[in-house]
């Protein structure tokens, strides 16, 4: 995690909108506060990492942001990929990164966050009146004993990986106690869907007996990527909102595509080929003030030949949304 100065105050078309709350427990206080959000950029495994980061980034340094957060599988662990860890690093605008499982598949925890520059792999900060918590779900549990990832060894069954671990879930009962302040949570797996996070019945007991002992929803939202695709639902008063890929839906490889690309371009980078690409990099600027959550995305198209081209005509891969978006919503939490 790096904590930089904001220095440019500009508007984008994408940009102003987010509104939102007073603290349920603090009259008081009022809440401000405007970031932007991305996940699943992937670089070292798609083709033009660097252009969609660069995009990003020059429309979002326009806005008077408060900070920018990445929800994981953000880049492979690799001396070649310093240029686009240094358009990161080199933003004027304060970053936060989350760790995603693929993160670790050529390298440690520890190694991705010392690229990164993350601190540590869980943590809280606060931002214009709101608390915001980051947990990390890349856990192995096996024969009783939890494991990080690390060098890809979450290839195993799904019942061994994506756990939060005992330790850090202590901590979050322990963090969300020491604030009165509205909570949003950040992770790479969502804890809504079930092929994500394996314990996330316990991690949403621990969020929603936060609220019960603060009388208030004080935990209002809990933002996640992962899954490359679009969609927001509600579970006992906290609102659980995917965040779609920068870059593509992976499809597999029944719907491969071997045309859309250069054969060099199929060889160096082969799971693109399993994938249906966005032709502009996706993210959304998020505001929360008045008691509103208001998410502002982008909507583009798929590089062609797209999803109907190999034979994906109903709008869905996995049974989730496949679609070329983030869309817009407005979250009441009050």
């Amino acid at each position: 995690m790096r904590r930089r100065s904001f220095i440019q105050c500009t508007t984008y078309f994408l940009g102003g909108l987010l509104v939102a709350g007073s603290f349920g427990c603090n009259a008081e206080n009022r809440t401000s506060v405007k970031f932007s959000i991305s996940s699943d950029i992937h670089k070292g495994t798609v083709p033009d990492a660097n252009e969609r980061l660069s995009s990003y980034l020059q429309k979002v340094e326009t806005l008077n942001l408060d900070f920018m957060v990445d929800l994981g599988d953000f880049c492979l662990t690799s001396k070649e990929n310093k240029e686009f860890i240094d358009l990161w690093k080199d933003s004027p605008i304060e970053t936060y990164n989350v760790l995603g499982n693929h993160d670790m598949d050529y390298g440690s925890k520890e190694d991705f966050m010392a690229m990164v520059g993350m601190d540590k792999r869980f943590y809280s900060f606060d931002k214009g009146g709101i608390h915001f918590i980051i947990l990390d779900p890349n856990n192995l549990y096996i024969e009783g004993e939890y494991l990080p990832y690390g060098n890809a060894n979450f290839y195993c069954p799904f019942s061994q990986r994506a756990f939060v671990d005992p330790q850090q879930l202590d901590w979050l009962k322990e963090d969300l106690k020491q604030t009165d302040k509205h909570c949003v949570i950040f992770s790479h797996q969502s804890f809504e869907n079930p092929k994500a996070c394996q314990n996330q019945k316990e991690v949403r007991r621990i969020l929603e007996e936060a609220n019960r002992e603060a009388g208030f929803n004080k935990v209002i939202a809990a933002f996640s990527g992962h899954n490359h695709t679009d969609y927001a639902k509600e579970i006992n008063g906290i609102h659980y909102v995917q965040i779609n890929s920068m870059t593509a839906s992976y499809v597999g490889p029944k719907y491969r595509c071997t045309s859309r690309y250069s054969q060099e371009i199929n060889e160096k980078y082969p799971g693109i080929m399993d994938s249906c690409p966005y032709t502009d990099a996706l993210f959304a600027v998020v505001t929360i003030k008045d008691g509103k959550l208001i998410i502002e995305g982008v909507e583009s198209t798929f590089v062609q030949p797209g999803p109907e081209s190999v034979g994906l005509t109903d709008g869905t891969v996995h049974g989730l949304p496949l679609t070329p978006k983030i869309s817009d919503r407005v979250i009441d939490y009050k």
